[in-house]
């Protein structure tokens, strides 16, 4: 399978554990280079813009995009991004109309697509494909879904006020310890985020000073990673966080009439429709924003749903068909 073939060409670049292409790395450079030479392949004009995002248009219907990224996190996987360019490269030139984006560095921002919704004409819509990255499609036995929506987002860091002190000297009773009352502000958030439906917050680095093994730590700065499916629920974690609202990422609803398109195409080959909302961030969350009218096809992942890790994992026939649904909903759309 060309698709899959692909896959391991773009694996293949760099070195070290997993997939290693850093937005604006040397690597992704390559990626992007081997890219444009299967854009061309396919006979497709090639654009490359000041932010380095490249698109492949068709002769016809160059108002219907497809694609998403080459970049990933350091020991990423096979097909976080990658899937849903190669994808969108066989569906293009299968179809015969359209055009591919492959966008610069996703995954620490979405800069690329960010910088391309401020430069003018926006696309008429927009679909991407791309693996779930969660469990919940294996744990319902099917091999895509729709998503209706992106989460919201916030993250900030806590700073927590204790005194330092000798660790053997000063006794447990007299002790203000910034670590002990840092641990138990994350415990109670992650107990009243569980009280959220459908809400998640991550702390992800912490960092104690002084930093001595022999010291009371005095002072404790944490980061929070809080998302939500709406408005509501996102303010209440942030409430619960401690943390600043100014850069929030509201969250974001996929297009009605293109999402259409995708239930329907699904629904011809007799399978179920599951729609789902997507907990990661992605470059069509920022099209959508922009209201460039906007669809998500999710892949079902494999391995317990895991990503963001070599040990990725979507199955060729999930794969085959999501490139046949994706080459369809171009047609009719």
């Amino acid at each position: 399978m060309r698709a899959l073939d692909r896959l391991e060409q773009l694996y293949a670049i760099g070195s070290g554990l997993g997939a290693n292409r850093i937005g604006y790395s040397p690597e992704e450079d390559e990626a992007h280079a081997l890219a444009r030479s299967w854009l061309e392949e396919a006979e497709l004009e090639v654009e490359v813009d000041e932010s380095g995002n490249q698109f492949g248009h068709s002769s016809s219907s160059p108002g219907i995009w497809t694609g998403s990224h080459l970049d990933t996190v350091p020991q990423g996987g096979k097909f976080d991004g990658a899937l849903g360019v190669v994808a969108a490269i066989e569906a293009v030139e299968q179809a015969g109309r359209g055009t591919v984006a492959v966008f610069r560095e996703e995954e620490r921002g979405c800069v690329g697509s960010r910088a391309f919704v401020r430069r003018g004409p926006l696309p008429g819509a927009f679909v991407e494909l791309h693996v779930e990255q969660g469990p919940r499609l294996a744990a319902a036995e099917v091999p895509l879904g729709v998503v209706t929506g992106i989460v919201g987002y916030a993250r900030g860091e806590v700073v927590v006020e204790g005194r330092a002190g000798h660790a053997g000297t000063t006794p447990m009773e007299l002790r203000d310890d910034a670590l002990v009352r840092a641990a138990r502000e994350i415990l109670r958030l992650e107990e009243e985020t569980r009280q959220i439906p459908d809400a998640v917050a991550t702390v992800g680095r912490i960092e104690a000073e002084p930093g001595g093994i022999n010291v009371v730590p005095g002072r404790v700065r944490y980061s929070v990673d809080v998302r939500a499916p709406d408005e509501e629920r996102l303010d209440r974690l942030i409430a619960l966080a401690g943390i600043d609202r100014t850069h929030a990422v509201s969250p974001v609803a996929m297009n009605e009439r293109v999402t259409d398109v995708l239930r329907a195409e699904i629904e011809t080959r007799g399978l179920p429709v599951v729609e789902l909302t997507s907990g990661a961030g992605h470059d069509a969350g920022v099209l959508a924003r922009a209201a460039v009218p906007t669809a998500m096809l999710f892949v079902r992942s494999l391995n317990g749903g895991v990503s963001h890790s070599p040990d990725e994992l979507s199955s060729t026939e999930d794969i085959a068909l999501a490139i046949e649904v994706l080459t369809a909903t171009l047609v009719r759309l």
